[in-house]
């Protein structure tokens, strides 16, 4: 077992008896290929969630700082994150990030670029769009809905991919396709607030 996956077993086990996660969504997912997965972002716990919760593996940026703490800082490597600095114009930050894409593999993204404080859904930053576009990967939308209130239910929800190929071959900008990626989450939000 590899560190990756004894670290999705270890969030389980602690998160599980406190949250009761309903996944919605798993058998859209696409089973191989490059995936840019965008979620919005309320907690700081999404990140283990999503990787908690996702299929494959997936990648994530970290911010720079983290790489420096003593216990986590040499960890979070091995379980795919990189470090960014803040303000998403990190080059090499850029690179990993389309690399990861390229290779076909999965991209973890909150294009919020930060936590809501109130839950609702900002206005995604537009390096979504770019790595969107740049990357040879569709994108799966995700929405996570709170709140993370103890044995109350948290719903992860992944909705259908959205197809690239053809904001790439009419050139669409990087804002075009995150507006596009976070009008997709909004609905996602939407439709299963109502049913919660």
């Amino acid at each position: 077992m590899n560190l990756y996956t004894f670290g999705k077993v270890l969030v389980k086990t602690a998160l599980t008896p406190l949250y009761r996660f309903e996944v919605i969504g798993l058998e859209k997912f696409p089973k191989e290929g490059g995936v840019l997965l965008c979620s919005n972002h309320i907690h700081a716990l999404d990140p283990p969630v999503v990787g908690m919760t996702a299929p494959r593996t997936v990648h994530f940026m970290a911010k720079e700082e983290l790489f420096k703490l003593p216990v986590l800082g040499p960890l979070l490597p091995k379980v795919h994150a990189f470090p960014v600095k803040r303000g998403m114009s990190d080059r090499e930050a850029l690179r990993s990030a389309l690399k990861v894409l390229k290779s076909g593999e999965v991209m973890g993204l909150f294009p919020e670029g930060t936590r809501s404080t109130d839950g609702i859904l900002k206005k995604g930053l537009s390096g979504a769009g770019f790595f969107a576009l740049r990357g040879d990967a569709d994108v799966v939308p995700c929405a996570i809905i709170g709140p993370y209130k103890t044995f109350r239910k948290v719903k992860v929800v992944y909705g259908e991919p959205i197809a690239m190929a053809p904001y790439r071959e009419r050139k669409a900008s990087a804002d075009e396709v995150t507006e596009v990626i976070m009008d997709r989450i909004q609905t996602i939000l939407d439709e299963y607030k109502e049913n919660k």
